[in-house]
């Protein structure tokens, strides 16, 4: 039962900070928020890698109390959260959206015209997604086109973000810790781990540690990721991503297959300087991005089905890592990873042809990106006018619009005075 909590909390936590955060800020708030699982991975490789050598039963305990630590936090905080703003208009307490939207946008002012222009925005979002859909149930993620449009990117990134050679570094890793954890003594070699043995690396405390800095530098990694989400855009960061994942990992392979086959460790040794690379591609994109851009893409009704579809295949793909990369590594050795050299061709060709750009949109401009220019129109129009935002011929980006509110709010100081 250990971890059932984190269910709930996984599901709900990305999208309150979604849906809660400052228009211009949603983008890197909720890319950090994926990426500081980080932070809780960094703690326990390096507080295994410190326990290593207790010569009792608390080698595992350490690490297992820790756990329950930042469950305890949040039984503290959680009474102190907020709701989401799009959920109380969608249940009819326009008043306190209005109240929490003022409050975290614009100090508490509730005729702020950002605060206005984002108001009636949810608003009439909601009001076309209820006459578009009355009944809103798991069928309608594949109804409509947009919606089918949204599910095939959202089910490919669950895949890719599991499915691109980093679950067998995972693997790796996860079998040292559990070995290690299991036997609590130096006087053991994970015959699971391998990864590491086939390039010769087998001190369990040396594979414990390359996990503990790998971590740290993923970290930082995937931090630059978040802050450049908005700067260079999703679509940049993906396709850069996987042209680096592709490289490094077609290079490490090579260098898996001269260790294998000419037993030459100093190949083995530049595995590890690949993996680390390999590392860096991955997490600039895919650790920050995958939650992020899979919220902001769905349309508030289906946000958390959609959400919920995206981490049960997630729990599909891990089933696949857990049970079917061990036995094909153990069969087929370096060979294997030219199974993933072919996979990451065909992902780079997917996300070339089908990840959209969402930068600088609300998140009811985003949603409206697969449902047309007409529905985006329909909604925006109406909010924009009650704001005093003009809008032409395409939809005003956050940007723009918080430079006419302050252009306006600008204007209006000067016929006071």
């Amino acid at each position: 039962m250990i971890g059932f909590g984190l269910t709930f909390a996984a599901s709900a936590a990305p999208l309150l900070v979604t849906e809660l955060a400052y228009p211009s800020h949603r983008g890197v708030l909720t890319s950090t928020y994926n990426s500081l699982w980080m932070l809780g991975s960094i703690i326990a490789a390096w507080t295994t890698y410190g326990t290593f050598n207790v010569p009792n039963s608390w080698a595992w305990r350490i690490p297992s109390a820790l756990q329950g630590l930042p469950s305890v936090i949040q039984i503290c905080l959680v009474w102190f959260v907020p709701e989401s703003p799009r959920w109380l208009v969608s249940k009819g307490r326009e008043a306190e959206a209005l109240r929490i939207l003022a409050y975290y946008h614009a100090n508490g002012n509730d005729q702020d015209p950002l605060v206005e222009y984002e108001f009636e925005e949810i608003t009439e979002a909601i009001k076309f997604d209820r006459e578009v859909s009355a009944n809103v149930g798991w069928t309608s993620l594949f109804k409509k086109v947009g919606n089918r449009r949204r599910m095939r990117i959202i089910t490919a990134l669950a895949f890719f973000s599991q499915w691109s050679g980093n679950g067998l570094v995972s693997y790796c890793t996860y079998s040292a810790l559990r070995e290690a954890l299991d036997h609590g003594n130096n006087d053991f070699t994970p015959d699971l781990n391998k990864v590491f043995d086939a390039i010769g690396i087998t001190s369990p405390t040396t594979q414990l540690l390359v996990n503990g800095i790998l971590g740290i530098w993923s970290l930082i990694c995937a931090l630059t990721g978040s802050a450049l989400c908005d700067k260079v855009g999703r679509r940049p960061l993906f396709l850069t991503a996987i042209s680096g994942m592709l490289l490094f990992w077609a290079l490490q392979t090579v260098c898996f297959a001269v260790d294998s086959i000419y037993h030459d460790i100093n190949a083995g040794y530049v595995v590890i300087v690949m993996i680390f690379l390999y590392s860096t591609f991955y997490t600039i994109a895919f650790s920050p991005l995958i939650v992020s851009y899979t919220i902001e893409i769905l349309p508030f009704p289906l946000r958390a089905k959609g959400f919920t579809w995206f981490n049960f295949t997630i729990s599909l793909s891990l089933i696949f890592n857990q049970y079917v990369n061990p036995v094909a590594l153990g069969a087929l050795g370096w060979k294997y990873y030219l199974v993933y050299v072919f996979w990451i061709c065909f992902e780079a060709v997917f996300l070339w042809f089908y990840v959209v750009e969402t930068r600088n949109r609300t998140l009811e401009e985003t949603a409206a990106l697969f449902d047309g220019d007409d529905a985006m129109d329909q909604i925006t129009e109406k909010a924009a006018a009650t704001a005093g935002l003009p809008v032409g011929d395409r939809t005003v980006s956050i940007d723009e619009s918080e430079q006419k509110v302050d252009v306006r709010e600008a204007n209006e100081t000067c016929a006071d005075a």
